[in-house]
């Protein structure tokens, strides 16, 4: 079973609650991502606790600022080792083409750079209505994720429902990270966008991020797994 592809967010405030999870799994090291919460919590420190347990790291910042901010702040980012690193797509090719210059570390070697198209618990009424933007769903993620690709950058961050439509527009190599899985017969919680691990794959998904059906499952290691043999 290939566990690479499924990337447990670990939705945690502390420390000693991350290391409570992670030690149910015994030798089994999942990839995982560390959002804002767990990340503002604890600092660079739990990085680098992660990355010595041989974690492979999803860091989910979601920066969006100047270039030369985003591009000064992905280098000190970047030097942490982790794996995956992403910002919002919002922030124009300009930001994103800084974004990956200081990414990039002086052996040549970088993270994979993903930019965050349409958040998962967004949908198009929301997005129309809100944040005035006339585009039906499919046309704004394409756009952003082209603008992506035409940054440099490796993927974008989008729902299973756009993963296929992302790769007819920039290519199979172009990565799809999904968010908002839930399993079947799983509640919905506060997201809109969503799909079970089975129909991620099958909708190209390249890797999925779970949260709460693995985290807050009774087993958390038989969910893990779960999710691996149906995202396969």
């Amino acid at each position: 079973m290939d566990n690479n592809k499924v990337i447990i967010a670990l939705d945690f405030s502390n420390v000693r609650d991350t290391m409570d999870f992670l030690n149910l799994f015994g030798e089994i090291r999942p990839f995982v991502k560390i959002g804002m919460e767990l990340f503002y919590a604890e600092g660079a420190g739990i990085v680098k606790v992660l990355k010595a347990r041989g974690h492979k790291i999803f860091l989910d910042l979601k920066l969006h600022d100047i270039p030369n901010t985003v591009k000064k702040t992905m280098r000190v980012l970047s030097a942490y080792g982790v794996d995956m690193v992403n910002l919002h797509a919002t922030g124009t090719k300009a930001m994103m083409t800084s974004a990956l210059e200081g990414a990039t570390r002086p052996d040549g070697s970088r993270p994979a750079i993903l930019a965050v198209t349409q958040l998962t618990s967004t949908n198009e009424e929301v997005m129309q209505r809100e944040l005035l933007i006339s585009a039906t769903m499919e046309e704004t993620v394409i756009k952003y994720a082209g603008n992506a690709k035409e940054a440099g950058l490796d993927g974008v961050v989008c729902s299973p429902w756009e993963a296929n439509k992302v790769h007819n527009a920039c290519g199979n190599n172009f990565l799809t990270v999904t968010p908002g899985i839930r399993f079947a017969d799983s509640g919905v919680d506060d997201q809109s966008r969503i799909a079970p691990p089975d129909k991620a794959k099958q909708m190209g998904c390249d890797y999925i991020v779970v949260g709460r059906p693995i985290t807050q499952a009774q087993d958390p290691v038989n969910a893990y797994l779960r999710c691996i043999n149906e995202f396969k």
